[in-house]
C-alpha cells in the first residue's frame, strides 16, 4: 500500500480499511499530510506478521513529531524508515524485528529527547543492519546535549559488523560524541550533512581510518550558492559508487572555503591515496553576495589536505581564486603545496589564458614541472 498525489477522502478511508488487514500487508509506504498521517499511524496498533518494508513521512518538513504506536509489531521487518517521528526509544518492536537491514530515523525534532544509549540499545538488537541513517530536524543542538552525552562516558562500545552505509545529518559536536563509541569495520559509504560554520572532527577522522572498506581515489568539491557538495570516490568517478558524500549548508564562498578547510585539514591523513582533485563551480550561482573572495590561506589549507594529488581540475568560476592561491607569495616555497602535481586543467571561458603562468613558471624553476591543460 502507499500514497499518490491526488489525495481524496475516499483514499484516506481506503488506507484505513487496508490497515485493518494486517496479515496481508507486506509493504507500507505512506507520504501524507497531517493530520491524516497521524490517523494512519494510530491505526497501526497491532502486529503485521508479514510486513517487510515501512516508510512513513509527511510530504514536507513539519514541526509536529509523530509517534509510532507502542503496540506496533512487525517481526519480519527489514526496511524501517521514519521521517519526522519521535525517536522510538524503548519501543517493543526492536527485540522482535531482528532482521532489519535498513534503519533510517530522519528529521528527529529534538536532540534533548534523543538518547544515545537508546540508539545503541536498538542497534545492539539489530545484528544484521547494513544501512543506518540518523538525522535531526534542527541544525543546532539544545543547550543540554553536551551535558547529556558527557554523562554517558561509561557507555559500552558498539561494533556493527555488517554496516556498509552510514548517514548523519546534524551538528558535528553530536557526531563527534557518537563515533568514538561505534565501530563499523565493513563501512564503504559515508554520507554527512552539516549546517554550521565551525568544525572540530578528530573523531570522524579516527572512525574513517578504522573502516577498511573506505577507499578514496578522487575528490570533487562543487560550490553552490546554498553550500558545498563534496564527493570522494574509491576509483574512477561514478555517481552511483561514492565513498564519502558530504553536504555543508552555508552561503558565501568565503564561508564555504573556510568550512571545508577546517574539516579536511583534520581528515587529511585519510586521503593519502587521492590522486585526482576537482574544484567545481555551479553555473547556477546567481547571488552576487556569494562571490565573497575567500581567504587565500584557507584555499591553501584545503589543498594541503590532498598532499599526493597528481591531477587538479579547476572550473572556470574558480580560476581567479585558485590562481591567486597557488601563486607563491614572498618567502613561500613553490613545491610545498601539491608537491606531486603533474597536470593542471582549467577552463578559460571568462578568464585570461595566462592565469596560472606564475605558478607554472615557479614549478618549472623548482624542478617540479606541471603540465597546463586549457579546456
Amino acid at each position: 500500500m502507499g500514497s499518490g498525489g491526488g489525495r481524496t477522502v475516499g483514499d484516506e478511508k481506503g488506507i484505513l480499511f487496508a490497515l485493518q488487514h494486517r496479515d496481508r500487508i507486506r509493504r507500507i509506504r505512506i507520504v501524507w499530510p497531517l493530520p491524516s498521517l497521524q490517523k494512519f499511524i494510530m491505526a497501526m496498533d497491532g502486529e503485521f506478521p508479514i510486513l517487510e518494508y515501512l516508510y512513513a513521512a509527511p510530504p514536507a518538513k513539519d514541526n509536529t513529531s509523530l509517534v509510532l504506536p507502542h503496540t506496533f509489531q512487525a517481526p519480519r521487518l527489514r526496511y524501517f524508515i521514519l521521517i519526522g517521528f519521535a525517536f522510538p526509544t524503548g519501543h517493543p518492536l526492536f527485540p522482535t524485528a531482528m532482521d532489519v537491514v535498513t534503519l533510517s530515523l530522519q528529521e528527529i525534532h529534538s536532540y534533548a529527547n534523543f538518547r544515545l544509549d537508546g540508539l545503541f540499545h536498538i542497534l545492539s538488537l539489530l545484528p544484521q543492519v547494513e544501512s543506518l541513517t540518523i538525522g535531526f530536524h534542527s541544525p543546532f543542538p539544545n543547550r543540554d546535549v553536551r551535558t547529556q552525552l558527557l554523562q554517558m562516558s561509561n557507555m559500552i562500545h558498539l561494533t556493527l559488523p555488517n554496516l556498509r552505509h552510514f548517514a548523519f545529518e546534524g551538528v558535528s559536536a553530536y557526531l563527534e560524541m557518537l563515533l568514538p563509541r561505534m565501530t563499523a569495520p565493513l563501512l564503504g559509504e559515508l554520507r554527512i550533512y552539516f549546517n554550521q560554520l565551525t568544525f572540530s572532527v578528530p573523531c570522524l577522522r579516527d572512525f574513517m581510518s578504522k573502516a577498511r572498506n573506505l577507499h578514496f581515489h578522487s575528490a570533487t568539491f562543487t560550490f553552490y550558492d546554498w553550500g558545498i557538495i563534496v564527493m570522494l570516490y574509491p576509483r574512477e568517478r561514478n555517481p552511483r559508487m561514492y565513498a564519502l558524500d558530504m553536504h555543508i549548508f552555508c552561503r558565501h564562498l568565503d564561508w564555504q572555503v573556510s568550512s571545508v578547510a577546517q574539516i579536511f585539514t583534520v581528515l587529511s591523513p585519510v586521503f593519502s591515496e587521492v590522486a585526482d582533485l576537482t574544484l567545481g563551480y555551479s553555473e547556477h550561482v546567481s547571488s552576487p553576495e556569494w562571490h565573497h573572495e575567500a581567504d587565500r590561506t584557507q584555499w591553501r589549507n584545503l589543498l594541503r589536505s590532498f598532499h599526493n594529488v597528481r591531477t587538479l581540475l579547476v572550473d572556470d568560476g574558480l580560476t581567479r581564486e585558485l590562481s591567486r592561491s597557488l601563486r607563491p607569495a614572498d618567502g613561500e616555497s613553490s613545491v610545498d603545496l601539491l608537491p606531486d602535481l603533474k597536470e593542471l586543467e582549467y577552463s578559460t571561458y571568462r578568464t585570461a589564458s595566462d592565469a596560472f603562468s606564475s605558478f607554472i613558471d615557479a614549478r618549472q624553476l623548482a624542478g617540479r614541472p606541471v603540465t597546463l591543460v586549457r579546456r
